[in-house]
């Protein structure tokens, strides 16, 4: 997974209006991440998946919504799969184990609030 480290979390969006979506770029056979928001109670991460790309299953310890912002993904929460498409959301439960495999290009925005 390919993290933007030359950036802040957040660095140069305060008081913009901003398209989620343009803040990350996919790059072929990779997953790249922006976090725009790290605080102590929670963050903020875009994602960019390529085709065929996803997170292997695991757990947290706090709820995380998943919200798509282009293209579909398969969504696997505890052996369950759901799919996802551009405008639709999800909540992933604590503690339940969850993955997911990005069906065509997709990007999401990652919220987890930890308190």
């Amino acid at each position: 997974m390919n993290h933007d480290r030359n950036k802040k979390a957040g660095e140069g969006l305060i008081g913009k209006a901003i398209r989620l979506a343009q803040l990350v770029d996919y790059q072929q056979e990779s997953v790249v991440s922006r976090e725009i928001v790290s605080k102590k109670t929670g963050t903020v991460t875009l994602f960019a998946f390529d085709q065929g790309q996803g997170l292997s299953e695991h757990t947290a310890p706090f709820d995380a919504l998943v919200f798509c912002l282009e293209g579909e993904v398969k969504v696997t929460i505890s052996g369950r799969p759901i799919h996802l498409k551009e405008g639709e959301m999800i909540v992933m439960p604590a503690h339940q184990p969850h993955a997911l495999k990005a069906l065509e290009k997709f990007k999401m925005l990652l919220i987890m609030i930890r308190a």
